[in-house]
């Protein structure tokens, strides 16, 4: 089964009707394939409901949002979830220059926090992230795969 969790960047496409980047996402990666779980973190369900109230979204916006969000399967943080707090603090160290034994190889990267929890359902989910950002780069080649759009 395929595994990809979304940005809040790419439902964000989506709820706008944003049809560029969604064909190019279906085109590529099938996201609507039977055997393709899409996923997206609490965080993303937070910061898009928060942009649709700072943003004054309809009502049409809004049942877009409520349609894509039932699709999804949403992971929440779980303080008791050791695994997934430890996806956290190795991307975030790792991302700052600073896990022992693992150099990060270039200057440090200031990740959002948002970011990181995002970053780290990826990892703890063998998900592939999808975005239309810079944001996740630097763990390409030793944590989670990156599809750019």
């Amino acid at each position: 089964m395929n595994r990809f969790i979304l940005d809040t960047n790419i439902c964000l496409a989506y709820v706008r009707g944003q049809s560029e980047i969604y064909q190019a996402v279906e085109q590529k990666l099938h996201l609507q394939n039977s055997d393709t779980l899409v996923i997206i973190s609490v965080v993303t369900k937070a910061e898009i409901i928060s942009l649709g109230l700072k943003n004054n979204w309809g009502e049409r916006r809004l049942r877009v949002l409520e349609k894509l969000l039932k699709k999804m399967y949403i992971i929440d943080i779980n303080e008791s979830d050791k695994e997934f707090l430890e996806a956290y603090a190795t991307i975030d160290s790792y991302s700052q220059g600073r896990l022992h034994g693992n150099p990060l190889g270039m200057s440090a990267r200031n990740m959002g926090k948002n970011d990181l929890w995002i970053a780290a359902t990826a990892l703890v989910a063998n998900a592939q992230l999808v975005t239309t950002g810079s944001d996740f780069d630097h763990l390409c080649e030793n944590w989670i795969t990156v599809h750019k759009f």
